[in-house]
Formats: C-alpha cells, sequence, structure tokens
C-alpha cells in the first residue's frame, strides 16, 4: 500500500506539538503528521510502474495553497478506532489534485477517497470522550498557510518517502 502526501511545514508540526498535551485522553497521539492526497493499493513489486503512472498523471501539476484553520473529529472513522482529531486543512488545490488522481487510478475507498475526501492531518484517535473532542473542536487556533509544491509517495512496508516530486509554480 502506497500514498501520495502533502508534507506538512514545521508551523503545522509544532501546532501538533503544542496541541499534544491536550490529547493526552486518546489511546494514540500521532508523532509524525502527514496529509495524505491519495492511496494506492499496489504491492511492492509495483513500485516502479505506479511511480510512472503517477509521473504522468502528476503532469503538469502546479504548486498549489493550503491552510490549516481549526480542530474537527470524526465520530465513528471509516477505518479504526474513534473518535480521530484532526486539524482542519483547506485547499481547493488539493481537492483538485485528488479529483483528478482518484480520475487516473479509482478510489482506494470510495469512504475515504470519494465525496467525502476530507483533507486533514490526524492528531490523535480512540479512548477519548465526547466532551474531550468537544473542547478540542472549541478551541481557537493560528491559522497555518503553506504553499504546497512538493508530494512524496509513501510505502506503509517501508514506511518511508520513496519518491519525492516537485510541483512547479503557476
Amino acid at each position: 500500500m502506497y500514498s501520495l502526501n502533502v508534507p506538512v511545514p514545521p508551523a503545522v508540526e509544532r501546532l501538533a506539538a503544542d496541541l499534544h498535551p491536550q490529547l493526552l485522553a486518546f489511546d494514540r497521539v500521532r508523532e509524525r503528521h502527514t496529509l495524505v492526497c491519495k492511496r494506492f493499493e499496489a504491492n511492492e513489486g509495483e513500485y516502479d510502474r505506479l511511480r510512472e503512472r503517477l509521473r504522468v498523471a502528476l503532469s503538469p501539476a502546479p504548486s498549489f495553497g493550503a491552510r490549516v484553520t481549526g480542530i474537527d473529529a470524526f465520530e465513528t472513522p471509516t477505518h479504526g478506532p474513534g473518535p480521530v482529531v484532526y486539524l482542519v486543512v483547506e485547499s481547493p488545490g488539493l481537492h483538485d489534485l485528488h479529483r483528478r488522481l482518484v480520475g487516473a487510478f479509482g478510489a482506494v475507498d470510495d469512504d475515504l477517497e470519494g465525496a467525502g475526501y476530507v483533507p486533514h492531518v490526524t492528531l490523535a484517535r480512540g479512548g477519548a470522550d465526547a466532551a474531550t473532542v468537544d473542547r478540542l473542536r472549541t478551541l481557537d487556533i493560528d491559522p497555518v498557510t503553506w504553499t504546497v509544491s512538493e508530494l512524496h509517495l509513501w510505502s506503509r512496508a517501508r514506511r518511508e518517502a520513496l519518491w519525492r516530486v516537485s510541483l512547479p509554480r503557476p
């Protein structure tokens, strides 16, 4: 399994670190923060073919803006334990790229990648009660805005980015 991820800037990492003490009621707190653009069902032997198909599908794909604007939650996530608390990411460019890639590769999971695709950076999941989730949702955070100029192809099996692609300025 692979995913094409948007690397998050240091300001988003700092925001997540600042929120860490308020996430201790959850079963799992994320230490590595990512923003998934698209998932791919491919085994390790299909890596070269996947990368070449991605190279074609991403050409041309310009850089685009993204912005973290708040905190929200999936009460009952599609997979795994809930709730899942996350940073909300607003990005029309990311939505456009996601739709383009779903058109080229299909959806791995219609609930995650269909019309319900929600760009987000997961902070924590499982075990917290509704009051904790509601308190986090009401936190006032300073928005973080950045330009997405690079994407990473992440290998779940190897737990590392195997390929990086630069997105040119429009």
